[in-house]
């Protein structure tokens, strides 16, 4: 039987730059007995087979990972090493898509009704509309915790985990417009089309987990502004996307389509699988590096995989009565037991967005819809940090709340109770994982806003929760169109007072 070998990229983290994208090689037998000149030997034996040897790492009844070298370089989602010791393990986003009010949540700014209905002396005050006079908070700030951060009663209830909460109140990104910032957000960049953060988390840590996608985005309802993009793989390997769920939908079968084969049985289907994978794994020997059929190969097996977990992890009845009732039994209470679950399994990077569109761009009518929103995730985000802790994953989980950009001040035109875009100031928070819990960083000016203390930019945030995961942000990197790319672009610094 003839030899041959397998490639994958090989990750850029483990190596030095010079050598960081040589190709790693692992052997196996040819299923077909073609005859092969000396020359046709050599041209195949540096192209390989894909990812046909996937089915070599479900040693493990429950899916878990546990990657050898030989592993890695057949499954691009196997359990990896990070550059050093990583606090975290798994990353939690939930996103406040559309941009919430940090004056009105976790940034109280008291000179706000001094001036509320008369205009602000700021003379740098730059909008994206009109705007009319100083608008006050309609919301009430109390100190919590021993740290005595103070927090509006919008978020009264997450507010008691407040001692492991890192508030971040000078974060800045690049425009006043949802497309570019959620590219930024999500991408580390507002403009070139990037892969995401979690694609970046999945490329450089793989997944625990065989069974299911090392990287999920939920979202209710159908897709947020700019669609998949937020959770694009962009240049690197399709394996590392995200995988989106409806989690409006219930019913598993909904949640996720297809995944129950009325017709075939499993084995079935391993056999009709098997038949397909030899088919790919023949047709990609003469298309040396193309990522989509290696993706492809993939997802075929992962597809088949989650059958047999899927099921189990989406049904949160199996959950006990009081866990139910801890989280509530609104979209978002469903979505964060969900992600626990999710977490307890070994996925790596979770998104859980507000909703389809920008549910938080409140340009009119404020205070009833930030109330009703806040009020549906209020529950569910202190549930899930309690329930973290209950079972010894906080430590091991970075969860990072905000939006793509915050809100302005003063009240915008014609309405005057609602608020335009803000990207010069406004506040996001990290919690678990290693971040610094009772403490907030940086400032807005005293009307909330431009941040004057301790700016962070993106790409900074992006770097310190990677360095949080185990990695040096400058070294993550991947070879594209002649140079080597990074999530933090050519900027980001770690902000060493946001790690406990």
């Amino acid at each position: 039987m003839l030899m041959l070998t397998a490639h994958t990229l090989s990750m850029s983290f483990n190596v030095s730059r010079s050598e960081s994208h040589r190709r790693s090689h692992t052997s196996f037998k040819d299923t077909f007995m073609f005859p092969l000149t000396r020359r046709e030997l050599l041209r195949r034996s540096g192209c390989g087979f894909g990812l046909l040897g996937l089915a070599g790492v479900l040693e493990q009844a429950d899916g878990r990972s546990t990657a050898t070298a030989a592993d890695s370089a057949t499954n691009a989602l196997a359990a990896r090493q990070p550059h050093f010791p990583a606090k975290a393990k798994h990353i939690v986003h939930l996103f406040m898509n559309g941009g919430p009010s940090q004056v009105d949540s976790f940034d109280e700014k008291t000179e706000l009704a001094k001036y509320h209905g008369k205009p602000l002396p700021a003379s740098n005050l730059r909008t994206e509309r009109p705007t009319g006079a100083a608008m006050k908070s309609p919301f009430t700030f109390r100190n919590y915790g021993q740290s005595g951060l103070r927090v509006s009663d919008l978020f009264a209830k997450t507010a008691q985990h407040i001692d492991d909460i890192c508030v971040i109140r000078s974060m800045v990104a690049e425009v006043p417009n949802h497309e570019p910032s959620l590219m930024l957000m999500n991408c580390g960049n507002g403009r070139l089309p990037r892969p995401s953060f979690g694609s970046w988390v999945t490329y450089g840590l793989g997944s625990e987990n065989q069974n299911l996608p090392g990287f999920i985005a939920m979202c209710p309802g159908g897709y947020p502004i700019v669609s998949t993009r937020n959770w694009q793989s962009a240049f690197l390997p399709g394996a590392f996307q995200g995988t989106y769920l409806d989690t409006k939908q219930t019913d598993v079968k909904q949640l996720i389509a297809n995944i129950h084969n009325g017709r075939l049985s499993l084995e079935e289907q391993r056999r009709q699988l098997d038949l397909t994978q030899l088919l790919n794994a023949q047709h990609r020997k003469e298309r040396e590096g193309d990522g989509r059929l290696e993706a492809r190969i993939q997802s075929f097996e992962l597809a088949f995989r989650m059958q047999s977990e899927a099921a189990d992890v989406f049904d949160i009845s199996r959950e006990p009565q009081h866990i139910q009732e801890m989280y509530g039994s609104g979209q978002h209470g469903r979505q964060l037991l969900v992600t626990r679950r999710l977490i307890e399994r070994g996925v790596r990077f979770i998104q859980v967005w507000s909703g389809a569109g920008q549910p938080w761009d409140n340009h009119s009518g404020l205070e009833a819809t930030h109330k009703q929103l806040a009020g549906e995730w209020d529950q569910p985000i202190a549930a899930f940090l309690t329930d973290l802790k209950q079972r010894g994953l906080f430590d091991e989980t970075l969860v990072l709340w905000g939006g793509e950009f915050g809100r302005t001040p003063v009240a915008e035109l014609p309405s005057l109770n609602g608020r335009d875009h803000n990207h010069y100031g406004f506040s996001c928070w990290l919690a678990g994982g290693g971040a610094r819990g009772g403490y907030a960083h940086g400032a807005t000016d005293e009307f909330g806003f431009r941040a004057v203390e301790n700016p962070v930019p993106v790409n900074d945030l992006h770097a310190t929760m990677l360095h949080l995961l185990g990695f040096d942000h400058e070294r993550l990197t991947y070879r594209y169109a002649g140079r080597d790319h990074r999530l933090t672009d050519v900027a980001g610094r770690v902000i060493g007072e946001l790690i406990a």
